[in-house]
């Protein structure tokens, strides 16, 4: 998984409270395990009318956010399902960091297994965000300081430390594993020398 420390870009503002992952990604695009082409479905079922087209006042849309890098949104994002093909669409889309007042737990988890920040600021916060966000500014999300920084202001994000450490460091679940690998080793040795039966070697 890439490393975040920083990022710069568009951020596109969607203040709407309980967007499920199904408002994310609808149930109809759930026919793959791949991690790619699931950019276009973001958010469908808003940014599209009844025959596929794209509809021309949605944020995402619009120039610049259709190439936002962050969103920003309302209360318990990413509640529902534990479809990690919410976190997919995003990033597909080009999304990295979603600020929202709070996070579903789940969601949140996926966030931080695929390189997305999940920044946790006050409600109050969020609309200041963004209404800055409308005028198209470029946005700083730092991940090390935990700040915000939009049109020369700055604002204060949460995240907990274990999900900063596993992103900065760029650790998804195999890595985290595989940092463990030593142990691993010493455990297997011990179970083949005490338990041989279980890697097909006879007991004496």
């Amino acid at each position: 998984m890439k490393k975040f420390t920083t990022l710069t870009g568009v951020a596109a503002p969607y203040v709407v409270g309980n967007i499920d992952t199904d408002k994310i990604i609808p149930k109809d695009f759930l026919k793959t395990v791949k991690r790619s082409g699931l950019g276009d479905a973001l958010l469908y079922e808003v940014r599209y009318d009844m025959d596929g087209n794209k509809l021309p006042d949605f944020v995402l849309n619009k120039e610049p956010f259709n190439k936002a890098e962050i969103l920003i949104s309302g209360e318990n994002f990413g509640c529902g399902s534990s479809r990690e093909h919410a976190v997919w669409a995003l990033t597909d889309f080009g999304i990295h960091c979603v600020i929202a007042p709070s996070f579903a737990d789940i969601f949140y988890n996926n966030c931080t297994k695929n390189a997305v920040v999940p920044a946790i600021v006050s409600a109050d916060d969020v609309e200041t965000i963004a209404a800055m966000a409308q005028q198209g500014e470029e946005m700083v999300v730092d991940l090390p300081n935990q700040t915000i920084t939009i049109a020369g202001k700055s604002f204060d994000f949460d995240i907990g430390e274990a999900s900063k450490h596993r992103l900065l460091e760029g650790l998804d679940d195999i890595s985290m594993t595989e940092k463990k690998s030593d142990s691993i080793d010493t455990f297997e040795k011990g179970q083949q020398s005490n338990q041989p039966w279980l890697y097909g070697v006879k007991a004496e």
